[in-house]
């Protein structure tokens, strides 16, 4: 479920610069459409939290799978402005319901194996991502159109995994824990752990919708060289996300952050500094590599918290975490209207920072 969630978003990601040429839109316009999908999935957060600790985190995590599929295929059919719109609002909640369920889901089976799995869970989205940008690179250089390119891959990636993912499984919510005690934004500790969260969680969205925009325009590259960006940068985050659970075990979880930050911000900044395709790519996989464990660190923490279930603990982080990676793109496109690209990407740098200042919160109590 994680790959899928991964791949269907690599798909969309990898196309972005196609679509924003069909449909001739500016930075600044592709941000406000952005803006509904960040929309979209922020309002589904509460309600993917609560569903997943009633209905059991599986069940919801399988059916929104589908409707994700379904939001794919609506942004490849969309013939205006109008309905791409919509489609983006259903698809980035159809995301964000999906994120939140399977990372609930992810803590029961981290819970239950007795050992740290956040991480390799995550190295599975970001491996879907890369497969999903991979495709948009494939489809971009045999000239396939988005509708084709959209309904292969959707079909495909949703397939394999939702066959691989219909085994029986039945979620024990810790006892004690009220879900009546949710709200929309975190509180307490895990607005903290909410902001560092959003930090790093901002800068894997404005890779995952700018990267491709950022190459063309700040470097010369082709459609096809573009969409390999994110897949740089995907393929990063899986490398290190592999080896997260035994990070974390070995250096802690504080350290870890520190370090994730401080990579991020180096990134960031060889990105937008030299200018040129191959020093973006380092700074991609710089980025990739320092973003990779801040999500697995900041849910596995929610996960833990000493007043809330599960889900809904993770869907009030999630909130102003990956409701980032929605809210990232059109902050980037709106700055670039005023600035420039690469001066909206220094924001990543500034945001990286703030991991590095603010990581003690990711500390299990």
């Amino acid at each position: 479920m994680f790959a899928l969630n991964g791949a269907l978003f690599g798909i969309w990601a990898s196309r972005i610069p196609a679509v924003s040429e069909i449909h001739a839109l500016t930075p600044g316009g592709l941000g406000l459409l952005l803006l509904l999908m960040a929309a979209g999935a922020i309002l589904s957060f509460p309600l993917a939290g609560r569903a997943a600790d009633r209905l059991g985190a599986a069940f919801v995590t399988r059916r929104v799978a589908l409707a994700y599929v379904f939001g794919l295929i609506l942004l490849a059919l969309a013939p205006n402005l109008a309905t791409l719109a919509a489609a983006l609002f259903v698809f980035g909640a159809a995301h964000g319901s999906m994120d939140v369920a399977m990372n609930t889901w992810a803590t029961e089976v981290e819970t239950r194996a007795g050992r740290p799995m956040m991480s390799s869970f995550h190295a599975m989205f970001s491996f879907g991502a890369g497969l999903g940008a991979l495709s948009g690179y494939g489809a971009a250089t045999a000239g396939a159109d988005i509708p084709l390119h959209f309904l292969v891959a959707g079909a495909v990636a949703a397939g394999l995994t939702l066959y691989l993912a219909n085994i029986p499984w039945v979620g024990n919510p810790p006892p004690g824990k009220d879900s009546a005690n949710a709200s929309l934004f975190p509180r307490g500790a895990l607005l903290t752990v909410g902001f560092v969260a959003f930090c790093g969680a901002v800068g894997e969205g404005a890779m995952a919708d700018w990267s491709a925009v950022f190459l063309v325009l700040t470097t010369g590259a082709s459609e096809a060289h573009a969409a390999l960006g994110f897949a740089v940068f995907s393929i990063a985050m899986v490398a290190v996300r592999l080896i997260g659970d035994l990070i974390v075990a070995r250096i802690g979880a504080v350290s870890a952050a520190r370090f994730a930050g401080v990579s991020a911000c180096l990134g960031a900044l060889i990105a937008v500094g030299f200018g040129n395709y191959a020093a973006a790519l380092l700074g991609f996989a710089l980025m990739g590599t320092g973003y990779a464990l801040i999500m697995p660190l900041a849910f596995s923490r929610a996960a833990n918290d000493p007043e809330l279930p599960a889900g809904t603990a993770i869907a009030s982080v999630a909130t102003f975490g990956y409701g980032g990676i929605l809210i990232g793109p059109p902050m980037i496109g709106f700055t670039a209207e005023v600035l420039s690209l690469p001066a909206a990407f220094v924001i990543l740098a500034v945001l990286s920072g703030f991991i590095v200042i603010f990581s003690t919160v990711l500390k299990r109590s």
